[in-house]
């Protein structure tokens, strides 16, 4: 360790009350087994610290912001798969993950929610209430992360991305000072910190609207890949049906297992109020499956997905126009290419399409800095991601995921079809996600990085995640 980065945790340990974990220690441990990839859970801070309070986090970016030598990483869940997004090799982690306290106001029109919770956290308490936040469909995402890079929900058809539910944000400025950013009180900052990542200081919580809640419907549908043409036309249809259900949310993935061959074709179709049978999914529930788990349930227990062991991740993304021929012909690119592609140890590639709808994009359009207000029409967005276990084979992984998404790209401009949007959650560190969102925007984000962050500490000293400079 350097002697600038012991002296930087020195000087945290000194804060009181704060802990602050070293190595083979069972606090740094916990930590580090707490990221969900292999490649963030392998980078080896030199010190984390682990505030319990909004003051404590004060009084850690007042010790070490501004400070040559005290590089630094915020997490929150840690569910971002690239390393460097959540934690840092010779650097300092701070942990917010016990920031985690969800309370609301008095009818329960506003939930009050700490950045380090996760969304299993957040709707196991809110389900008790009917009440619920549109925020992220995997229990396992932290709050704080997914609300920065925009967040999709099960509900935001009818409320939008999550940072357009947000009417408050708690955020520690490179100064060391907590402030409130909401519409009245540091406008611009409030309309920064709807998309625009960790760029502009560290968010302690967020005040969100909610929305009425009681059973919902979700569940799986696996479906034979020789009906793929027949469930990826249901799904075209549901994208570009006028009007949008706003009660549907689904997702449709393709699953290759490179060990075995074999591709899985599975749906999620949700339906956030309690109908077995909506006429929106009548299509795809009249295609034969192999299996069909979609029931009645609750938010909380939907969203519990099984904890899997830490692997290796990679995510990249890219945002189309709705159609079935382009679907048809990103699985034939798919198969072409990743079929005879082969690494040491287990691999495995999803390919997961959800719906863009205009009534979607438009709910925060004029709010948020996603640039989605003038989006083409309905749109649907790709997650492409890989899980494998040989770490050494990584680099093949990764210049093989560029190469598809590359393809897939391709085909969708011949077909007219490529959109601009990069959405953060899902973008691959080759993206390029803010400037996806229109030179407006980029602009927009960059004078507010410069009058709160003049010295652009939060774009050098904090080096993790997408960056507003080159």
């Amino acid at each position: 360790m350097s002697q600038s980065l012991v002296s930087c945790c020195a000087r945290l340990s000194a804060i009181d009350g704060l802990d602050v974990a070293f190595p083979n220690s069972s606090l740094y441990a916990a930590t580090e087994n707490a990221y969900w990839s292999i490649q963030e859970a392998s980078l080896a801070p030199s010190c984390i610290a682990k505030p319990n309070s909004s003051e404590d986090v004060a009084r850690i970016i007042a010790t070490i912001a501004n400070q040559d030598g005290c590089p630094f990483a915020i997490k929150s869940q840690g569910h971002a798969p690239a390393a460097g997004f959540a934690n840092i090799d010779n650097g300092i982690t701070i942990d917010l993950t016990a920031l985690n306290a969800i309370t609301t106001n008095k009818d329960a029109s506003v939930a009050h929610i700490g950045t380090g919770a996760s969304w299993l956290d957040v709707y196991a308490h809110l389900d008790t209430l009917n009440k619920t936040v549109a925020g992220g469909r995997n229990g396992g995402v932290g709050v704080g992360g997914l609300t920065l890079g925009g967040g999709i929900s099960y509900f935001s058809p009818q409320a939008g991305f999550t940072c357009d539910t947000a009417i408050n944000f708690e955020i520690v400025l490179v100064s060391g000072r907590l402030v409130n950013a909401n519409a009245t009180s540091r406008p611009d900052l409030f309309r920064a910190l709807k998309g625009g990542l960790s760029n502009f200081g560290v968010v302690t919580s967020i005040d969100f609207r909610t929305l009425p809640v009681g059973e919902i419907l979700g569940g799986r549908v696996v479906n034979s890949l020789s009906y793929r043409s027949e469930v990826f036309a249901a799904f075209a249809k549901i994208a570009t049906a006028e009007p949008y259900d706003v009660h549907a949310s689904i997702t449709t993935s393709i699953i290759f297992n490179a060990v075995t061959k074999a591709w899985t074709l599975l749906s999620a179709p949700i339906y956030t109020k309690p109908q077995t049978d909506p006429e929106v999914y009548a299509e795809l529930f009249a295609i034969p499956s192999v299996s069909n788990t979609v029931q009645l349930t609750q938010l909380h227990t939907l969203a519990n997905e099984t904890a899997v062991a830490q692997t290796n991740q990679l995510f990249s993304t890219g945002t189309y126009g709705p159609s079935a021929q382009l679907l048809d012909r990103i699985f034939d690119i798919c198969n072409e290419t990743l079929y005879d592609f082969n690494i040491t140890g287990s691999l495995q590639w999803i390919a997961t399409f959800e719906p863009l709808p205009t009534v979607f994009a438009a709910q925060g359009a004029h709010g948020n800095v996603l640039g989605t207000a003038s989006a083409a029409g309905n749109g649907m967005i790709l997650l492409l991601s890989a899980s494998w276990s040989d770490a050494a084979s990584s680099p093949l992984v990764h210049a093989k995921n560029e190469q598809v998404l590359h393809e897939i790209n391709t085909a969708a401009e011949h077909f007219g079809l490529l959109r601009s949007l990069v959405y953060a959650n899902y973008a691959g560190t080759f993206q390029t996600p803010v400037a996806s969102y229109g030179a407006q925007s980029d602009a927009f984000l960059r004078r507010v990085a410069r009058k709160y962050d003049p010295r652009a500490v939060f774009q050098t000293q904090l080096p993790g995640g997408f960056k507003l400079v080159d």
